[in-house]
């Protein structure tokens, strides 16, 4: 498949939106996409294995989730530099010990967004930096905790399902 054309139709501070066209052979493809540099998305976990969830009001979902902490990957940044800048804005907490666990595109069917979550441990507790748009809640959260509310479908964020289930499993 390659792209035979792009036409940004729309730009925000988070995002932008193209009209893109593909082919290969006899077959094409017409799509609005929605581009993003990427996501850091941080699973913080403290000595006693407890991860670390905020809560913030997601105006898209129209409620306040529990999440595991995450952010946007600013222009010449590198998603691991993201990933402990945006641990310590919402959390105030800086991690010594770093590890990539899995990337993942949440919605390729119409976002080009990549999500990249990092197991993040050897925590220092600090002071949250959060954005004037945000309102945010930390709160540590047991492996059984975390297990019982993902049964009662009390966590629906994608991010905060892969990435805790994806670790639990490797445990």
């Amino acid at each position: 498949m390659k792209l035979i054309s792009t036409k940004e139709v729309y730009r925000c501070k988070l995002f932008w939106v193209t009209e893109d066209e593909a082919k290969e052979k006899d077959f094409k493809i017409e799509r609005s996409v929605v581009r993003h540099r990427g996501s850091a998305v941080m699973l913080a976990i403290d000595k006693k294995k407890r991860i670390l969830l905020v809560q913030q009001y997601r105006l898209p979902a129209g409620k306040k989730l529990w999440e595991l902490p995450a952010g946007k990957v600013d222009e010449g940044e590198k998603v691991l530099e993201a990933a402990k800048r945006e641990l310590i804005e919402e959390t105030g907490y800086r991690a010594g010990k770093w590890k990539k666990l899995v990337s993942f595109y949440p919605s390729p069917g119409y976002v080009a967004e990549k999500m990249t979550i990092f197991v993040a441990t050897e925590l220092v507790e600090g002071e949250a930096q959060p954005m004037d748009d945000e309102r945010i809640e930390k709160r540590w959260f047991t492996r059984k905790e975390l297990n019982k509310l993902i049964r009662a479908g009390k966590i629906d964020d994608g991010k905060t399902l892969v990435g805790y289930l994806l670790w639990s499993s490797l445990k």
